[in-house]
């Protein structure tokens, strides 16, 4: 079997790439880092339902998620996959429920270039463990190797994969303000709204700048609006 490699990577692990899809609450992001159709991908390849079975389960067994990377960047590892989240039951392909993201600033940028579309397909480092030769009527459709069994080492976000039809199905924001973050904006929303009041009562004498004694308070558009936006504000707590 010829061996390919992506230039530039470890030349003894090999790289497939899917897409993928994000939600909005928990931080997570789900889909297929693989697929099972007689499709060949970039390479000439085509992976056989059962070729990761092994590995994942060997995973299980091990209580070691699978690291969760951005273009295949071990210095910039953003997650992690629990191999019991991989559904290896799927006809589409292994379909990841759930890869986390850390909380961490480097993964919730990348987390938002997969939430806003930029970035939205899967690859995966492996190595070959079995492979079959295609039939007759196989290599005229295009494949060169039937991998039958791998075995996987990471999952990565990708912005050019090597089989397009592995996709995000769904994204999940994190939401970023613990219980300690939102009370002390809660504290800061209190104070700063006390600042305001005090400037409204500040002992001052006004009477020469306002001969009539017209009333001045709330006459100030830019703090109203500010007070407005205070009140209407909302905690995110988790």
């Amino acid at each position: 079997m010829k061996r390919l490699f992506i230039k530039g990577a470890d030349p003894e692990h090999e790289y497939k790439s899917f897409a993928l899809k994000a939600d909005k609450d928990t931080g997570t992001i789900s889909g297929y880092f693989s697929t099972y159709d007689r499709i060949p991908d970039s390479y000439g390849d085509v992976i056989e339902k059962g070729a990761f079975d092994d590995t994942v389960q060997e995973r299980k067994k091990s209580g070691h998620p699978f690291p969760l990377c951005w273009n295949h960047n071990l210095d910039q590892i953003i997650g992690y996959v629990d191999p019991a989240d991989i559904n290896l039951a799927d006809d589409h392909g292994p379909h990841m429920k759930n890869a986390h993201f850390f909380d961490s600033v480097l993964a919730q940028e990348k987390r938002d270039l997969v939430k806003n579309g930029v970035v939205y397909q899967f690859s995966f480092a492996y190595d070959v463990k079995a492979w079959e030769k295609p039939t007759e009527e196989e290599a005229k459709a295009g494949i060169l190797n039937i991998l039958t069994k791998l075995d996987l080492f990471e999952i990565s976000i990708v912005p050019i994969p090597a089989n397009p039809r592995a996709e995000v199905t769904d994204i999940k924001s994190g939401r970023r303000n613990s219980k300690k973050d939102a009370d002390a904006i809660k504290q800061a929303i209190a104070l700063l709204q006390g600042v305001l009041d005090d400037a409204d009562d500040d002992g001052e004498d006004d009477s020469e700048d306002n001969p009539k004694g017209e009333d001045l308070k709330g006459s100030n558009p830019e703090k109203d609006k500010l007070l407005e936006y205070i009140k209407n504000m909302t905690i995110t707590e988790v």
